[in-house]
């Protein structure tokens, strides 16, 4: 194994693959990136917790309009920083073998700016901007959440539930492919 994998017990690597959607080699791989971003920082400490805006600094993230908002949702402690166990996650999840389902689960939080287990027209408006990098104007934004509601909001209720997302992503095969992150 050699190196960085050494640092990885047996019995670890045989509970990641249990618990992810990584082969042995990606979580070896991930393993690798995440040492690389703090090498003496991990190899005194493999528990070691990682600022998100080192994280940040990975190719894979650079131009990612959600970036900020993943590695918030991932920390595990909620403060800014992730674990090699919450890097992972991450990876996992926007994998390509991750479960459509999983992956709702976490773009449904990722989306949900505000944090209230709703996706509101606020939300669904800061995503359009995160998209489209704000080269709407409000009544292209307003209409085309209108549209997102129209179609989504089954209990018309002004937002949308996790039910409601997973109902109209999960049918998207250019969701699965947009929820996606290969490092």
């Amino acid at each position: 194994m050699g190196g960085n994998h050494s640092q990885l017990t047996e019995e670890e690597l045989e509970d990641y693959k249990e618990l992810t959607y990584l082969t042995r080699k990606e979580i070896f791989h991930t393993f690798k990136v995440f040492t690389n971003l703090d090498p003496a920082g991990v190899k005194k400490d493999k528990y070691i917790r990682i600022p998100a805006e080192t994280i940040l600094n990975l190719p894979e993230f650079k131009n990612n309009p959600f970036a900020d908002r993943l590695c918030k949702v991932f920390s595990s402690q909620d403060d800014d920083k992730l674990s090699f166990e919450d890097f992972l996650d991450m990876i996992s999840v926007l994998s390509d073998d991750a479960h459509p389902r999983k992956k709702a689960e976490y773009a449904f939080r990722v989306y949900d700016f505000d944090e209230d287990g709703y996706l509101s027209r606020e939300d669904i408006e800061t995503l359009v901007n995160k998209l489209t990098n704000t080269k709407m104007n409000e009544r292209e934004i307003n209409s085309l959440i209108d549209s997102i509601l129209e179609v989504a909001d089954l209990d018309k209720d002004g937002m949308l539930s996790f039910q409601e997302f997973e109902h109209v992503v999960t049918k998207s095969m250019d969701f699965k492919n947009s929820f996606h992150l290969r490092l």
